[in-house]
């Protein structure tokens, strides 16, 4: 590690779960994120900011100025630029030695397979369920961690899948066949409460990364933000699930 890594990691690397060793292994790290937008947006910043080497952002829509409420990496004169530039910007800004890749446009199938592939954790900060359930999918096949998490209104949720460990998937969670599921659009969202969950998503990224996941791989968290309370849910891994019950 270089000099200046050690003074700009310090506080981190004085924790005793995270260490010089820790740290190195957040340096070398490669983190596909798919969506830069409520979700994204803290998470991208934090993971920048805690130094992982290489951050791969996914995303083919543009700022927007309804963005600007709960988006946070975007900013009022980006308004109309594709959001992986944007937020690229605001990343290197934070931390001109975090190498950015930019994919302008929708990862599907075997270009959704291939990112996975070449990732050392994924990040779904995806707004909708046929996206969540293919990035799931090809996490599990390549034996890739994921964190996934949503946010709508006042409420939020979080999950880690770990294809490692014993644990769940995303699939075990939610069956294949929503339809017509509210969005943010249709209900709303306070900035905030899809800022926790962001948020969340990078911490627990870390720890899964530089080995401190055990405690939370397979349990779903969920947000009440109107009673300030979390309620912890284990999940079980479905022993008939079509994604991972045969690994």
């Amino acid at each position: 590690m270089l000099p200046e890594d050690e003074s700009r990691y310090d506080r981190q690397i004085k924790l005793p779960q995270i260490g010089s060793e820790g740290q190195q292994q957040l340096l070398h790290s490669r983190i596909l994120i798919i969506g830069l937008g409520g979700l994204g947006s803290p998470a991208a910043m934090y993971l920048a900011a805690a130094g992982v080497g290489q951050l791969v952002l996914s995303d083919y829509d543009v700022v927007e100025e309804s963005n600007l409420q709960r988006q946070i990496i975007h900013r009022q004169a980006q308004i109309g630029q594709l959001k992986v530039e944007s937020a690229k910007k605001t990343l290197l800004d934070l931390n001109n030695q975090c190498q950015i890749e930019t994919l302008e446009h929708q990862l599907e199938d075997e270009e959704l397979s291939i990112q996975i592939s070449k990732a050392d954790l994924v990040l779904d900060c995806s707004d909708n369920f046929p996206t969540r359930f293919a990035v799931n999918r090809f996490c599990v096949q390549h034996r890739t961690p994921l964190v996934t998490a949503a946010a709508i209104r006042l409420e939020g949720q979080i999950m880690s899948v770990v294809p490692e460990s014993d644990g769940p998937c995303y699939q075990c969670l939610y069956s294949d066949t929503y339809e017509n599921a509210a969005t943010c659009d249709m209900e709303g969202i306070l900035g905030p409460v899809v800022g926790v969950m962001g948020t969340l998503q990078a911490l627990q990224a870390v720890l899964i990364l530089t080995d401190n996941a055990a405690e939370f791989v397979g349990k779903l968290l969920l947000f009440d933000a109107i009673n300030m309370q979390w309620q912890p849910v284990q999940i079980p891994r479905n022993p008939d699930c079509p994604v991972c019950s045969g690994i």
